[in-house]
């Protein structure tokens, strides 16, 4: 679903994603989407969630368009730039492709964008006709309103689920041929899956973003084949945001009972512009010991300077932070410590990094013999003291 919210104001020379990290599950285009997002202060871990069948290689890709030439199509569904491009140049390495082009230029051929007018018409083709807003279920209602009752329709597939569209052609009694460019399977090496999958339990990241539905599919997979994908849906529901490109990336989401965020324009850049808004309006920032500090991701804000904070001092700090000024016992802030066991030694040695990381020993108090609390200003002290 879309969020509205207020820009909050970004730190004095750091852009506005300073201090948070992003899981990127992106297997194409996931440079670009990374250096949007660096470029605007984030930390990115990437992890594809899926690889890409090589077109030259693909023998359902193939057998499809062997398929079309032997019977040509009545109409031509191009859905994506790439993957109409992708198909005529697969074809032409299997030298079919002034086969193609002819069978493509003696059927209607609908294109779902300006970016896929822009592919057919460098291929010396012209769409007959486009969707004004860019959308399957627009097509979907010309089609249909046309008749599609004995026709032959290639529907040119890009990986994306199109719910209920191949259906209804088929109920209509049109004879639908699934063009499968650019097929995704399962990545070849799981581990920097699994990274960004314990990174997401462990709330290391503060972000995943999506570009495609199968990409959120395969993570979801990959977490249920390990036994965590409860754990995955809870981390995805309470703290870490999921950001989708668009509401057909959302749905294997939303079918978990996750809510997603997306942009108007389902593209890259205002995926990461929503972004620059979501997480910094998730932050908390407190007067303390006369600076301001904000907590941000996996950083905090001391007067405007980033300050690197290991995770250790994070967990404490988040936990100082949900009671602001109050005191908190050494025994509570153990339990906030990944691994530390029962030595409330841990909870000292991580309290004097995390002081040394702030770079301001005095915005966190000791009070000998029960714990520790937030130097929150007098006037804030009162404020929350009431609430």
């Amino acid at each position: 679903m879309q969020a509205h919210t207020a820009a909050a104001p970004a730190p004095t020379g750091q852009g506005p994603l300073a201090g948070f990290t992003i899981g990127v599950t992106a297997a194409r285009r996931a440079d670009e989407l990374g250096a949007l997002l660096t470029r605007r202060g984030g930390t990115v871990l990437h992890a594809p969630a899926l690889r890409i069948v090589p077109l030259a290689d693909d023998s359902e890709l193939l057998a499809a368009t062997k398929q079309l030439l032997d019977h040509a199509p009545d109409v031509v569904v191009a859905t994506t730039a790439i993957g109409f491009r992708g198909w005529v140049e697969a074809a032409d390495g299997w030298g079919l492709g002034e086969a193609l082009l002819a069978c493509l230029g003696g059927s209607e051929l609908l294109a779902r964008g300006p970016k896929v007018k822009g592919a057919i018409r460098a291929q010396g083709l012209t769409e007959h006709w486009s969707p004004s807003s860019e959308s399957m279920a627009e097509v979907l209602d010309r089609l249909l309103a046309e008749g599609v009752d004995g026709r032959r329709i290639a529907l040119q597939l890009h990986g994306e689920p199109l719910p209920g569209f191949v259906e209804a052609l088929r109920a209509g009694g049109a004879d639908v041929v699934g063009v499968p460019v650019y097929r995704w399977l399962p990545p070849e090496d799981l581990a920097p899956l699994d990274r960004l999958i314990d990174a997401t339990l462990s709330r290391g990241v503060d972000a995943l973003t999506f570009t495609s539905a199968p990409a959120a599919a395969s993570l979801l997979s990959r977490a249920e084949e390990r036994g965590q994908l409860d754990q995955l849906i809870a981390a995805l529901h309470h703290d870490v945001l999921p950001a989708c490109v668009g509401p057909v990336t959302a749905l294997p989401l939303q079918a978990h009972g996750l809510d997603t965020v997306q942009p108007e324009r389902f593209r890259l850049g205002p995926l990461v512009q929503l972004l620059c808004l979501e997480l910094p309006s998730r932050t908390r920032t407190l007067p303390i010991a006369g600076r301001r500090v904000e907590i941000r991701g996996h950083a905090v804000l001391v007067d405007d300077e980033l300050q690197a904070v290991p995770p250790a001092g994070m967990a404490l700090l988040r936990a100082l932070a949900r009671r602001p000024g109050w005191v908190v016992a050494r025994a509570e802030l153990l339990r906030t410590l990944p691994g530390a066991g029962r030595d409330e030694h841990a909870v000292e040695t991580a309290m004097a990094r995390l002081r040394s990381a702030l770079g301001a020993p005095k915005l966190i108090q000791t009070v000998v013999k029960r714990g520790y609390r937030l130097a929150l200003d007098p006037a804030a002290d009162a404020k929350y003291a009431d609430s």
